[in-house]
């Protein structure tokens, strides 16, 4: 409770959102469910250059960019955060999210550890929230079930869950992803927190 009172008292300024976790922890089953819940939010679509999954469109999931057009970015300062994970770079747009906030449009962006705390120091009026898994062996079942990964990525994504799990407590509130509808629902409340302000 204490985490969301924290959330409440922020100044008005404070209409993003972003929502961190470990990885195959169900944040873009949480972001899309929030997204039914709460249609009036905008979602940030980040950028990497890792490679679609089956079923990703390019500007829908991701914008998927080659090494070079990262740098680029990088370059311009043209990405709020940027960080690598798991052989991958993963970065957030700067101009659409300064320009939905600037709009007061309420703004959520997925992004991992380290980008969010890139995102603090930016924009320390933000809310943060970490979602994490019921436990360390249903987020293994859960990255084991996608199939997309060898083994050895897995272990290294459980590697890494365990330091960022160890950061929870950075954040201003932390929700368990035991079930979807119920993780979305709670975070849809903080969203509200921030946008009645």
């Amino acid at each position: 409770m204490a985490a969301m009172t924290q959330a409440a008292d922020r100044s008005t300024t404070a209409r993003l959102t972003v929502l961190s976790g470990p990885s195959g922890v169900g944040k873009g089953t949480v972001v899309a469910a929030v997204r039914r819940l709460f249609p009036h939010v905008w979602v940030s679509v980040s950028c990497t250059t890792r490679s679609p999954r089956p079923g990703e469109l390019d500007g829908v999931q991701y914008h998927f960019l080659s090494d070079e057009q990262f740098d680029e970015l990088i370059r311009q300062d043209r990405l709020l955060e940027h960080a690598s994970f798991a052989g991958n770079r993963y970065g957030t747009p700067r101009m659409p999210v300064e320009q939905h906030l600037a709009a007061g449009r309420p703004a959520l962006l997925e992004i991992e550890l380290q980008g969010a705390r890139q995102i603090r120091q930016k924009m320390p009026q933000a809310q943060f929230v970490f979602l994490a898994p019921p436990s360390l062996a249903q987020l293994r079942d859960r990255l084991a079930g996608r199939g997309t990964e060898s083994a050895a990525v897995i272990d290294t994504r459980l590697e890494r869950a365990e330091i960022e799990l160890a950061a929870a407590g950075e954040f201003d509130a932390i929700v368990v992803n035991d079930d979807v509808e119920r993780a979305a629902a709670e975070v849809v409340t903080l969203l509200g927190a921030v946008v009645e302000q």
